[in-house]
């Protein structure tokens, strides 16, 4: 007779999963805590909404993964900085709409659970909650036999926000002269991947742990960086200073992105060389021969987030984001739309 068989025989390790909830309950207590109910373990997370302040509460949700820049991660078997980038994907496309970030959860399946990785991950995530100011409540931890390989992964989050409604900024109130504000990103973020794999691994041949001098570290350091989280910027500069719309800069590059929140009788003009470009991305451009649309619609190149202001208010806001350490540029400005397409002239 064939022996009985159990789901660890498969693959799946029930006890293991259940140990490693205590492991991820005493990560989660490090994350800020105002609002949430109960623990992590029970079939959904509980979250108390302060109204206090707020007439018409809206709920802004938003939901990302990392990418292949967890290929990097594979690489390098370095796990504790994706879980921030999974973490800033999702809260920066909720601070754009003026929200502040309440809560989160996390989606992470592997093959075979292996505890020592996915607890690194989850610190990560718990380090980005904590620069985000939003408690991780929740999330699932999916074992997959067959579907990755050994010591890979993937991971989605999910980030819910508070904003009142008359509050929202949704870019209804950009109009003709306003300023744009560039903030420094810290490198490639989360989008481009693909791209960056392909020039540095197959064009250049380099191994993840290569020293490259122009970039002045790794290959492999550069392209973890972690993704930077805007939530104390966005905090700060919308306190005393009217904002009539963000772009988080993310796949689709400063174009794209910029354009989706700027009104149809608007157009953008762009100032070439105004902000500070991190070498990683003369380096990709130079080495991949990619031309100045591809670099534009492809990378962050180094502005992470998109502020567009009253003209009258855009120096107070560079010497805001200089306050608290951030880097911001004027970099453009808003004109009136002439040609049947909206678009972004450089100059």
């Amino acid at each position: 007779m064939n022996k009985p068989l159990t789901y660890a025989d498969a693959g799946v390790d029930i006890d293991k999963a259940n140990s490693f909830i205590k492991t991820i309950k005493k990560i989660v207590k490090q994350t800020p805590r105002t609002g949430v109910i109960g623990d992590v373990g029970g079939f959904g997370g509980l979250y108390s909404l302060n109204l206090a302040d707020i007439d018409n509460p809206v709920l802004v949700s938003s939901t990302d993964g990392v990418g292949t820049k967890l290929k990097i991660a594979f690489m390098m078997d370095k796990h504790d900085t994706v879980g921030i980038d999974l973490v800033a994907m999702s809260v920066n496309d909720i601070l754009v709409q003026g929200a502040k970030p309440l809560f989160f959860l996390d989606y992470l399946s592997m093959g075979k659970l292996n505890t020592k990785i996915a607890a690194e991950i989850v610190e990560g995530v718990a380090e980005g909650c904590r620069q985000a100011g939003c408690a991780l409540i929740g999330g699932e931890t999916a074992e997959m036999p067959g579907f990755y390989k050994e010591n890979e992964y993937d991971l989605a989050g999910f980030a819910v926000g508070l904003v009142d409604n008359s509050k929202i900024i949704d870019g209804s109130e950009i109009h003709v002269g306003n300023k744009v504000i560039g903030i420094a990103s810290s490198g490639l973020h989360s989008n481009g991947y693909s791209l960056a794999r392909k020039i540095c691994f197959d064009v250049l041949k380099l191994k993840i742990d290569d020293y490259v001098p122009e970039l002045g570290q790794t290959v492999g350091e550069e392209l973890l960086t972690p993704t930077k989280i805007y939530s104390a910027a966005i905090s700060r500069i919308h306190k005393g200073l009217p904002i009539r719309g963000l772009a988080h800069i993310t796949g689709g590059g400063l174009e794209d992105n910029i354009l989706r929140i700027i009104p149809k009788g608007c157009n953008l003009v762009m100032h070439k060389e105004s902000w500070d470009v991190p070498h990683v991305f003369p380096f990709l451009k130079k080495a991949g021969n990619i031309s100045d649309k591809e670099m534009m619609r492809t990378f962050n190149n180094g502005i992470g987030m998109i502020a567009i202001v009253l003209e009258s208010s855009a120096q107070e806001m560079l010497e805001q984001l200089s306050a608290i350490k951030e880097k911001g540029f004027i970099i453009g400005e808003i004109i009136e739309r002439k040609e049947s397409a909206q678009r972004v002239e450089w100059v």
